[in-house]
Formats: C-alpha cells, structure tokens, sequence
C-alpha cells in the first residue's frame, strides 16, 4: 500500500470490550486466605473480579475484536493491522497477535504484541495512531488483554486480589478531521522500577526451571508501597504535561481514564490534578487490574452506556511495571450509539 498524501488525523471510529463470564468475589480469598472483603475493598476498591477458567489471552482478544468489527461494520479482511498490548501472552512467540490474526481469519492484516504491562495500551495506542496517521496502514485493530490469573500467585494477598482477567479493542481509521482522535501523548519509562513490579522469571536472565517454578519466579511480584508512590506521581506528572502543552485545563476535560490499578491510588492522583471522581471513568470494583486491557474496557463501557459524546475530551493515562508511564489526550469521534 502506497503511503497517503498529506496530513491525517487517526481516529477511534469502534470500541467493546470482553470479560469472562466467571466472576471470583472477594469472599473467594477470605476463604482460605487471611483477608476479608471489607480489607480488600477498604485498600482497593474491588469487589469482585472475572477469571478465565480455560483458554489463553487470545480468546479474550478475539471476542472484544469481534464485538469491534461487529459494531463498526468491518469485516477481518478489511483490517490491515493488529496489534496487541498484553504482558501475557499465549506464547513467546508466535505473537498473540498473529494467533488473533488467525483465528480472525483476518488474512490481510500483519501485527505484532507491545509490552509495557499496565501502560501498555496507552504506548501501543500512541503506536497505531502513528502509523495510521502516516499513511502505513488505513485501519487497525488495537487490543488490550490480558489473563493476569495466569501468572498470579494464589497465595500471596498482596496479588492475588488485585488482579482479573479481560480485552478490549479499539478500531482506529484514518480521518481528514484534525480535531478528533489521539492528539498528543506524552510518555515515559524507568528501567530501575522494575525492581519493584516485575514477574523475573521465564526470560533469559532467567529461564523457566524446576528451580525457577519453585521458587515462583513466573508470578507478579509487587513492592506495594512504593508502586503506589511512583504511580501517583507519573500519572499526575503526564497528565499535567499533557494539559500544559495544549493550554487545557482540567475543566476542559470531559472523563479522565486511568489505569484501573488500585481506587485509592486513582482518587490520590485525581485529588492532585483537582479533578472530581464524577469525571474519573472506574470499573475496577467490578473487574479489578486487568492490566493492559483496563482503559479500553472502561472507554468501551462508558460509551456502551451513552456518557460519551462526539468531541468530548478524554484524558487517558497509565502506570506499570518497566516502569512505564504517560498520557494521551483523546478527542471522542463517536456519536453515542442507539
């Protein structure tokens, strides 16, 4: 494909999400760990979560990309690009991407997997509305999923709780409108902070071993405390630089959407940008941390339910392991459905 002449804008024009139909409540843990629903709601938000009983991440991928195609008309041979943000995926390689592409039958489309984890769907949206607005692709399909129950220690509280299972996908089109779609991004990373969030093992530093699976290096592991601390700040760092460079205030702003990692952490944030929790898009009490999959399923779910309208401006950020972090300010191009 040739690349288009001129400027162009990338634009969301489809968003759905997907979760699994097992839902896991707090009472689940407080039944064999030392923990209660009120402690994990009163430290978290979260009430409950959903858990893929079978299959791998790219299940869920397919199901939110069908629901996207479905919802604006497409069909898998009109997507010319996947890409996939997940810290999870099915394999190593292939790519979940390709495997979504297959099981697609989207035989047109090339792809290929992000890893940031929890800012991973903001990186690879910045990603795809690049390449789309170059001219490398028209069209892509951009998915957020991960299968966190994977890779969780079910004996550690600290995590085990935390986390759930879900996808969801953006469709991005090119568009001669310069005043909707992703219009600025500002991201950052920190390779030290990998001491504090990480899951070491299956790499090759450290290659999947008897020893390694012994000593349950394949989980997340998380320094609570100072994740916290760090995500505050660059998520309110982002945010800020973002609004600054495009003279915005927050009362510009029609929704923020944060990464759904941890409510108090999401309200400390918000506090701090003077930014009112009724303008703050949550679905962590009902799903928990699905890490990269948490800002398009609340975005799609927002929507879902008529609170978004065409031109509204949306705030988008995130923080994960790496560390990774940023924001993106995204002008809404859709009507709210019928």
């Amino acid at each position: 494909m040739s690349p288009r002449s001129g400027p162009c804008g990338a634009a969301v024009t489809a968003a759905a999400h997907y979760f699994p139909a097992n839902v896991v409540p707090n009472s689940h843990f407080a039944s064999y760990l030392e923990t209660s629903h009120e402690w994990i709601v009163s430290r978290t938000g979260i009430k409950e979560r959903r858990f893929l009983e079978k299959g791998p991440t790219s299940d869920m991928a397919v199901e939110a990309a069908r629901r996207a195609l479905a919802q604006r008309g497409m069909t898998p041979s009109d997507v010319d690009l996947i890409v996939v943000a997940t810290a999870t995926p099915d394999t190593v390689f292939p790519s979940t991407a390709c495997i979504v592409q297959d099981k697609l039958h989207a035989k047109r489309a090339w792809g290929f997997d992000l890893s940031a984890a929890c800012s991973g769907f903001l990186y690879a949206l910045s990603t795809v509305a690049a390449m789309v607005r170059s001219g490398v692709v028209r069209n892509a399909l951009l998915i957020g999923a991960d299968k966190m129950s994977s890779v969780l220690d079910m004996q550690d509280r600290t995590t085990c709780v935390v986390f759930g299972d879900g996808a969801g996908a953006f469709v991005l089109e090119a568009t001669n409108d310069d005043n909707v779609g992703v219009l600025d991004e500002w991201h950052r990373s920190d390779g030290a902070g990998g001491a504090f969030l990480s899951i070491p093992g299956g790499g090759s530093a450290q290659p999947a071993s008897i020893e390694s699976v012994q000593r349950g290096a394949h989980f997340v592991r998380q320094v609570g405390p100072s994740v916290f601390k760090a995500a505050v700040h660059g998520m309110v760092d982002a945010c800020k630089a973002v609004l600054a460079r495009n003279n915005l205030s927050t009362s510009d702003i029609a929704f923020v959407a944060p990464h759904q990692a941890n409510e108090r952490l999401i309200q400390t944030a918000m506090e701090r940008l003077g930014l009112p929790m009724e303008r703050v898009m949550l679905n962590i009490d009902r799903y928990g941390n699905t890490n990269a999959a948490t800002i398009p399923t609340v975005v799609s779910e927002y929507y879902e339910r008529g609170k978004l309208r065409r031109g509204d401006n949306l705030l988008l950020t995130a923080f994960g392991g790496g560390f990774t972090w940023g924001a993106i300010w995204l002008k809404w191009s859709l009507d709210a459905p019928t």
